[in-house]
């Protein structure tokens, strides 16, 4: 559908038309006392043009041939030469604008007929000149409308490339979201239950570790909801775009103690040489995250083990392998084969492919290993720490 042009406001139009018309024909009328005076019917066309300007968005196919209609009638009845050609050429940029090709190509050039003839009916030397300059006239004024309508299609274009931008940075913010509220949420939940469960246990066998579990689950339920709250305070739009303190590898250590009082026994190596964006930071943090938490929850393991390997000569690599960083954990649990992926396992994909890398899940004997490889390249411009 040819997108309408919309212009200045069409009162305004009108009535600064129709007085440019009707004032300027009057002066112009005194100063040719050889052509027909005028009379009703004269300002009625005069006042014809203008109103069929005022169709232009109710009735945008009835305003060009009512202009032109009116025009053409008004020369051809006899009457003084003036402004009165200022709404046929107002109507053909607009109908251009308009999109309405056809319709004005061809008014146009039922126009430029009618011209020529009036003029060579006049048989004088430079009736030939004037119109073909009429002529060109109405050629340029379907050009400017024509420009007009491209003008208005390119913004229209970019606005809707700016819009569909947004769309997509607010559909990939809700979805980075959703994953750090899942992480937290279900990493934090998963510790809690393991714990009160260890401290149901303890509470007949070993009272002494009674007071110290559940000193862990306050400890963690407290850590869990401050992250929470920095997460909804970016949901009400008063915190900053990301929480305040991202996860980096410095809290590994933190998240390794957590998954040791739920009784895995984990150990952790960081062979870590070279300075590691904020970035990926974060997604390693968050997949060992949700490593532990799966391992705790549902492999029935007792022992882990989280090694992170960036080599600092691997920066001086070139093509795919760039400087990377590798992460794996390894469970002697039950293992996942042929469970399906949870949010948590999709969430792990998706972090590691927003920075151009991949995540396997590879079965043991016994047990299970997420491997995953992080380009550090992934996100150039971030602040290096």
């Amino acid at each position: 559908m040819p997108r309408r042009f919309q212009g200045p406001p069409t009162s305004i139009v009108v009535i600064a038309v129709a007085v440019v018309q009707v004032v300027g024909t009057v002066f112009a009328a005194a100063r040719q006392p050889d052509h027909r005076p005028l009379d009703v019917l004269a300002f009625a066309l005069l006042l014809a043009g203008p109103a069929a300007l005022s169709l232009r968005r109710r009735a945008p196919a009835a305003t060009l041939p009512v202009a032109a209609a009116a025009t053409i009638l008004y020369l051809a009845s006899g009457y003084p030469w003036g402004p009165v050609l200022l709404s046929l050429a107002l109507a053909t940029v607009f109908s251009a604008a308009a999109g309405r090709r056809w319709q004005t190509w061809t008014v146009a050039g039922a126009c430029a007929a009618a011209l020529v003839a009036f003029f060579l009916a006049k048989g004088d030397e430079g009736a030939l000149i004037r119109a073909v300059a009429g002529t060109s006239w109405l050629a340029i004024l379907v050009l400017l409308g024509e420009g007009a309508r491209l003008r208005g299609e390119r913004v229209a274009e970019r606005r809707r490339q700016h819009e569909t931008r947004e769309q997509a940075a607010r559909d990939e913010y809700r979805l980075a979201l959703a994953r750090d509220i899942h992480d937290v949420v279900a990493h934090s939940l998963s510790m809690i239950n393991v714990r009160a469960s260890v401290a149901l246990h303890l509470g007949d066998r070993d009272p002494d570790q009674f007071r110290p579990a559940l000193e862990a689950i306050k400890t963690a339920s407290k850590e869990s909801l401050d992250e929470v709250r920095q997460l909804l305070g970016v949901l009400r739009d008063d915190a900053p775009l990301r929480p305040a303190a991202d996860p980096g590898l410095q809290r590994l250590p933190e998240l390794a103690d957590n998954a040791r009082r739920a009784g895995l026994e984990v150990r952790l190596d960081q062979r870590i040489d070279r300075p590691l964006s904020a970035a990926v930071q974060e997604a390693a943090y968050r997949i060992v995250q949700e490593a532990l938490t799966n391992v705790v929850r549902h492999s029935g393991a007792s022992r882990a083990a989280v090694v992170l390997e960036a080599p600092a000569d691997a920066g001086r690599l070139t093509g795919p392998d760039a400087g990377r960083l590798t992460l794996t954990v390894d469970d002697d649990g039950r293992g996942a084969a042929g469970a399906p992926e949870g949010t948590g396992v999709t969430g792990m994909r998706e972090r590691a492919a927003a920075l151009g890398g991949t995540v396997e899940f590879l079965p043991l004997e016994p047990g299970w290993r997420v491997r995953a490889v992080l380009p550090l390249a992934g996100t150039p411009g971030e602040e290096q720490r």
